[in-house]
């Protein structure tokens, strides 16, 4: 690191778990951000703000006026623009030290894998299932840890899955659509902070496990409600049966 890093990370080189290698893991590191919406923006400002070193952003949507109530890496002036791009100026802005990898398209299955491949960590910031349970699934194939969020009317919730072979990953917790969970922002609304509490979290959680000190949410689900501002957790398992991780599938990959 030169003198303008050391001094542009130094509120976190301070803290004797991140010191200056622990800051150079996350200079280093490449992250893969799924999602450039209401939990993709904190997410994507947070890591930038950080240093991650890449950050490879995917989302094939344009910034639409109803966004910006809650989108923050999005601005008035970004109307119009491929979510990815207005992205890639706001944190250009915030972090000229990074490098952002901006992908203005739904990812097919072969350039997900090969992106899978690449990242340290995934970060899922998506709003349907289909694209959680293909996430889930090459992140497991590849063995890259998992950063997954929710948040949708005053709910929210947050899980890391480092698919290895003892934990569970994200379809042993939910076999279907998710029901009720599976309703979006644009049919059941969300209020604004929510998504950034959320998101903020599943940067923290991922900075974590790039560094590698604190207690990750591996196992455990972390339910947040806003409307009477309590926290719950729960204890995740591995479903025996899961059509992603279990022993037989497991075996193939």
């Amino acid at each position: 690191m030169n003198d303008q890093e050391l001094l542009r990370y130094s509120r976190q080189i301070l803290l004797p778990y991140v010191d200056v290698a622990g800051q150079e893991k996350i200079i280093h590191s490449r992250v893969l951000v799924i999602g450039m919406g209401g939990l993709g923006s904190p997410v994507a400002m947070y890591l930038a703000a950080a240093g991650v070193g890449h950050l490879v952003l995917c989302d094939f949507d344009q910034v639409d006026l109803s966004n910006l109530q809650r989108q923050i890496v999005h601005s008035t002036d970004s109307i119009g623009l491929p979510k990815v791009e207005s992205a890639r100026q706001a944190l250009n802005k915030l972090n000229p030290n990074v490098k952002i990898t901006a992908i203005e398209e739904k990812l097919s299955l072969e350039q997900l894998d090969e992106q899978m491949q690449l990242a340290d960590i995934v970060i899922d910031a998506s709003d349907n299932f289909e694209t959680r349970f293909t996430i889930n699934e090459y992140s497991f194939k590849h063995q890259t840890p998992l950063v997954s969020g929710a948040a949708i009317k005053m709910e929210g919730q947050l899980s890391i899955f480092n698919q290895t072979k003892d934990s569970p990953c994200y379809r042993c917790l939910y076999k279907d659509d998710g029901g009720e969970l599976a309703m979006t922002c644009s049919e059941n609304g969300v209020l604004a902070p929510l998504v950034g509490i959320v998101g903020s979290m599943q940067a923290l959680e991922a900075l974590k496990l790039i560094v590698g000190f604190g207690n990750s949410l591996d196992g455990r689900l972390l339910l947040f409600d806003a409307f009477s501002m309590e926290w719950r957790q729960m204890k995740l398992k591995k479903d025996p049966e899961c059509p992603v991780c279990q022993s037989d599938h497991a075996s193939e990959n």
